[in-house]
């Protein structure tokens, strides 16, 4: 991997800007990079400040080293002077059928289990049956109009937040979530949405956080739907090694019944829904 000192056009120093960033993002100090990445610490230090202009191989090598997300490293690509590595395909172009096809195979094998397939920024991509009655309960219908932000439509007054019998821990689990994307990623649209959902009304406690029983291992999504008390858990799914980046950046969630009264009640939900289409 060769170092080419040269006078750093502002390309570059971006370049090294960017790879500073992401290195303070993942708390790791130059000697730290440098071990790990197996270069030396002077030369890191080059490229950081421009005073030395990274190859391509190192641009990725060292993107790879900190686990940047394929949609940045065409960034830092192209701020160093190169072509951007990664493509970036919509969903129905046809090479990523097969991803597709496995999508949907997942979330219909779900069923009667509600599951989700969303992008980077949480909207819905696609989704099985039995999230229609969900869907029933949102009275606000512009958080329906696409695309649907799932995280928006969980907190929005006018959408589940009012069904959601432990909303503030959920409320709370949601966000932290999104805290944490936003350390990991550089998306100035997922810190607009955690802006915004902080702005809703946040349900008042009259204690501290209610107890989960001993026996829980995670924090449920607990909401009412007609008249049943739904509980979920819940599981994240993304590709493994991806190529492109809206498939990196895809990501399905799968809704687990979390007892056996909503087990009994997704059925009687799955069969109310078969009635209907039949």
């Amino acid at each position: 991997m060769e170092t080419k000192l040269a006078s750093p056009p502002a390309r570059s120093a971006s370049a090294g800007a960017l790879l500073r960033e992401w290195r303070t993002r993942r708390r790791m100090s130059q000697l730290d990079l440098a071990l790990d990445a197996e270069v030396s610490q002077r030369h890191l230090s080059f490229l950081e400040s421009g005073r030395a202009m990274p190859s391509r191989e190192m641009v990725l090598h060292l993107a790879e080293r900190l686990d940047v997300p394929l949609r940045e490293r065409n960034r830092l690509l192209l701020a160093a002077g190169f072509a951007p590595g990664y493509p970036e395909r919509p969903l129905d172009d046809p090479s990523l059928g097969a991803a597709l096809s496995a999508v949907e195979l997942v979330l219909k094998g779900h069923e009667p289990n509600p599951a989700i397939a969303v992008d980077r920024a949480w909207n819905l991509v696609r989704a099985n049956a039995m999230i229609q009655p969900f869907l029933a309960l949102v009275s606000d219908a512009s958080l329906l109009a696409g695309p649907i932000n799932v995280l928006r439509l969980s907190l929005h007054p006018g959408g589940l937040a009012p069904h959601i019998l432990n909303l503030a821990d959920w409320r709370d689990h949601l966000l932290e979530r999104l805290r944490r994307l936003n350390e990991n990623v550089a998306d100035q649209r997922l810190r607009d949405l955690e802006a915004e959902l902080r702005s809703y009304p946040a349900p008042k406690r009259s204690g501290p956080p209610i107890p989960y029983e001993r026996t829980a291992i995670a924090v449920p999504l607990r909401i009412r739907a007609g008249t049943a008390d739904l509980s979920f858990i819940s599981t994240i799914t993304v590709f493994g090694t991806p190529l492109d980046v809206t498939l990196s950046e895809l990501a399905i969630e799968s809704f687990f019944p979390a007892d056996q009264q909503t087990t009994a009640e997704l059925r009687e939900m799955a069969a109310g829904l078969a009635t209907k289409e039949s």
